[in-house]
C-alpha cells in the first residue's frame, strides 16, 4: 500500500539537494495548505513546517530554488507563498517628498 501523504518524489525528478531535504519524510499536508484552512490553523501549520525547514541541511538551496522559479504554493525554504511574493515584488517607487 502506498502512503500518498508523504513527500515521496520520484528519484529521477529530484534535484541533487532535494535528496537530503528534511521534508521528504514529513506529511505533505504540513507544507501545502488544504483548500479551506482557517487563519489560526494555517499559522500553526506554517510554524510546524518552518520548524522542519529550520533543521534542514539544504534550507538555502531550497529557498534559492523557490525564489528562482517563483514557486506559487507551499512552504519552501522556510518561506510561505506570501513571503516569497513579497521578496520577489519589485520595490515600490518613492514618491516626491517621501524619504526612502
Amino acid at each position: 500500500m502506498l502512503d500518498t501523504d508523504r513527500l515521496e518524489a520520484r528519484p529521477e525528478y529530484l534535484r541533487p539537494w532535494q535528496r537530503d531535504a528534511a521534508c521528504l519524510s514529513e506529511d505533505v499536508g504540513l507544507f501545502f495548505p488544504p483548500e479551506a484552512e482557517r487563519k489560526g490553523a494555517r499559522l500553526r501549520r506554517e510554524a510546524r513546517a518552518k520548524a522542519v525547514c529550520g533543521r534542514c541541511p539544504v534550507l538555502a538551496q531550497c529557498r534559492a530554488h523557490a525564489l528562482k522559479v517563483a514557486e506559487p504554493s507551499g512552504i519552501w525554504g522556510a518561506l510561505t507563498e506570501d513571503e516569497r511574493m513579497h521578496m520577489l515584488a519589485p520595490p515600490s517607487p518613492v514618491r516626491s517628498g517621501q524619504r526612502s
